[in-house]
């Protein structure tokens, strides 16, 4: 049996765009462009600065994006029309522009937010994706909103013409975070084989059930070749695929799938903290990577195998994200951390003495009291060591 090749995944980052798009995420233009150039540095392939057509702030944040970025392409959304597709050029211009054209993939959008038949919806697609091309854009995208309410006749008859009219990239979305990860792997299988490459297929998936990054990861199986992100997942109602998560995901398992990102996990928990400033975002306790405690660990049972080798509770290495482990202080913790850290002091005690340093610094412990380790050394160090004579 020959092997394939692993496939190199593209990264699309929505974060200045769909990931703004929630109350509170507002950003200004200069906001904007910080983010974007921190996002380059990470390998992203495509930033979205912006929707230009819908507001002079995502317009000026576009242009200024759009001419700062030295390696990434920029990406815009607009709808099916002419003059948006206008604006859009007009303020990223046609080189290394990825310009999305919203094409619809629901009865249930056209009937009740467009008021169009499916025949219209396909031919405004279509005549806005010509336009772009004339006006010399370098990759015209036709996105398939809400594709996972669609009917697949129709979504591919979408599909095709928009392929036809000079589409080489096919956004897929599951808009209203409705899939499960075999349903929308089976939609993007279907999908590619209506759109064969040279044509790339893009993920874009809500975490409505908190399932967007599984959902990303069966259409990349299936085979799309990107996947649209934000960072921390920051997006509208539950949020949208979180960058860090993904990325972590190819990191570890992208050999046994055959998939791979370049992207730099290191610096992603920077961009973070950045992103967190601007936005006003508290800092969670639990997300995966990004959690205040995401590498933390107070229960005793973990801790004393950590302390022997912390691969026996921690898959995913902290250091690859810029972050570090902790083990915390609490009344979950045990024996086994008290021994460590008189070990690490040299001082010996016997079993009583034992005990009797566990019900002072453990067990009466209030419920929510929790500290570092070090926090715990610091004054083991300084109640129990040896008074000089």
């Amino acid at each position: 049996m020959t092997r394939k090749e692993p496939r190199r995944i593209e990264i699309f980052d929505t974060t200045l765009r769909d990931g703004e798009q929630a109350p509170a995420n507002a950003m200004s233009s200069q906001d904007k462009l910080d983010l974007a150039l921190r996002i380059e540095a990470l390998g992203v392939d495509i930033i979205e600065a912006g929707f230009p057509a819908s507001s002079s702030n995502d317009f000026d944040a576009t242009q200024a994006v759009s001419a700062a970025l030295s390696r990434a392409r920029v990406a815009t959304l607009s709808r099916a029309r002419r003059d948006d597709v206008e604006t859009a050029v007009q303020a990223a211009g046609g080189r290394n522009h990825v310009l999305q054209i919203m094409g619809t993939g629901s009865d249930i959008h056209l009937e009740h937010k467009l008021g169009i038949t499916r025949q219209q919806a396909i031919e405004d697609a279509v005549d806005a994706a010509r336009f772009a091309a004339s006006l010399g854009v370098e990759t015209v995208a036709v996105g398939i909103e809400d594709a996972t309410r669609g009917d697949l006749g129709y979504l591919q008859q979408l599909t095709e013409r928009a392929v036809e009219a000079g589409a080489r990239y096919i956004p897929v979305a599951d808009t209203s975070g409705c899939a499960s990860p075999a349903e929308f792997g089976d939609l993007i299988a279907r999908i590619r084989s209506w759109a064969p490459a040279p044509v790339r297929i893009g993920v874009h998936c809500h975490n409505d059930f908190g399932v967007a990054t599984a959902n990303a990861i069966a259409g990349l199986e299936a085979g799309a070749d990107d996947v649209q992100v934000t960072v921390g997942g920051i997006g509208e109602r539950a949020g949208n695929t979180a960058m860090e998560e993904v990325c972590a995901f190819l990191a570890y398992k992208g050999e046994r799938i055959g998939l791979y990102s370049t992207a730099d996990l290191a610096g992603i928990y920077s961009v973070y903290n950045r992103l967190r400033e601007i936005i006003r975002l508290e800092e969670p306790r639990n997300k995966a990577i990004f959690g205040k405690y995401a590498f933390g660990t107070a229960a005793g049972i973990h801790q004393a195998g950590m302390l022997r080798n912390p691969a026996t509770y921690e898959y995913v290495e902290p250091a690859r994200f810029g972050r570090e482990r902790s083990l915390l202080i609490s009344r979950h913790s045990g024996r086994a951390v008290l021994r460590h850290l008189l070990g690490e002091l040299g001082l010996e005690i016997d079993k009583a003495e034992l005990d009797e340093v566990y019900r002072r610094y453990i067990f009466e412990r209030a419920e929510s009291d929790c500290e570092d380790i070090s926090v715990l050394r610091e004054r083991l160090a300084a109640d129990l060591a040896p008074v000089p004579g």
